[in-house]
């Protein structure tokens, strides 16, 4: 009842208010945001749009209103941060990103979030760092969410999940950093698909070593189901066919793997690849024509050899 009678207090305030009082609240507004008293000026912008929502001669101000309330709080948020008082930085910092997405500043809004990220990411340094890797999820997931494009905490937070054993939420990840093409982006996606090559390099060994090729094929077909035109799934997978003398498969997946890399020697690994399974199915002039193609890496040494024993018969 308190509640309701509050409320219908500030209807009746609401509907009796002139645009001249509104104006009144709003210069106060403006000039506590001009002395830098930005708590103060938010709760007098706050009025504003409170007050003069149903006013249409106030319809100017409180539009003004609601652009500046949320820098009221992107302001309070960079004074926390400035002071290494994180909490009060990562709540002001996501207020404004909410009244920001409210009233539809999307720029406002992408700055805010940029700013509750960075300090997910800070607060989950400690913890990467000491290798609490389940922490540091917990944290950089808040951040990644606030804001995907800080590559630098996205980056941290595959590893995480990846020495988590969440291979596939890592792979994700690093997936989404590699998609990026905007020069600033670069190192950064350079270094997704490394750590990519690394993490899935080092499963499958330990999945050859158990000799569990259909989980590896198993595997990269999630992942080229978000991404078919995947290099390194591409060359996982057919070497997996491979693996387990499915030569078929190999010849029908061969070609479009090797045209997935953009790396000579995985080109011509994924030729060499293709040309032993024509071999294996007695298929001598296929078999030639793909060895012919091996002209990188370590497998071209053995693509010569391959190609003198078939072109002696």
């Amino acid at each position: 009842m308190k509640k309701l009678f509050v409320s219908a207090i500030a209807l009746f305030a609401a509907a009796t208010l002139s645009a001249q009082d509104v104006t009144a609240i709003y210069n106060e507004a403006a000039a506590a945001y001009g002395a830098k008293d930005y708590a103060g000026a938010a709760a007098k912008f706050e009025q504003v749009i409170d007050l003069g929502l149903d006013n249409a001669d106030a319809a100017s101000l409180v539009a003004t209103a609601k652009k500046s309330l949320p820098l009221c709080y992107y302001m309070l948020g960079g004074s926390a941060l400035k002071s290494q008082n994180y909490d009060a930085a990562l709540q002001n910092f996501q207020k404004s990103a909410e009244l920001a997405e409210l009233y539809g500043d999307m720029t406002q809004m992408g700055k805010s979030n940029g700013w509750v990220a960075k300090i997910y990411q800070i607060r989950g340094g400690d913890a990467f760092n000491s290798k609490d890797y389940a922490t540091a999820v917990s944290i950089f997931e808040k951040g990644y969410k606030a804001d995907p494009d800080n590559t630098g905490m996205a980056l941290n937070l595959a590893m995480s999940y990846c020495e988590l054993g969440e291979f596939e939420k890592g792979m994700n990840i690093y997936e989404e950093i590699a998609s990026k093409t905007h020069p600033k982006y670069a190192n950064d996606v350079e270094t997704a698909k490394q750590m990519m090559a690394l993490y899935t390099n080092n499963k499958v060994a330990e999945m050859q070593q158990a000799g569990d090729f259909d989980g590896i094929i198993a595997m990269a077909d999630v992942q080229l189901e978000k991404n078919p035109a995947s290099a390194l799934f591409q060359k996982v997978r057919l070497q997996a066919y491979f693996g387990k003398k499915d030569y078929a498969k190999v010849i029908e997946l061969g070609e479009a793997a090797a045209e997935a890399q953009t790396d000579a020697a995985d080109k011509s690994l994924m030729y060499y690849v293709l040309g032993a399974a024509y071999n294996a199915k007695e298929m001598r002039d296929q078999a030639i024509a793909a060895f012919q193609k091996v002209t990188e890496g370590e497998a071209a040494e053995n693509a010569k050899a391959a190609l003198a024993d078939l072109t002696k018969k």
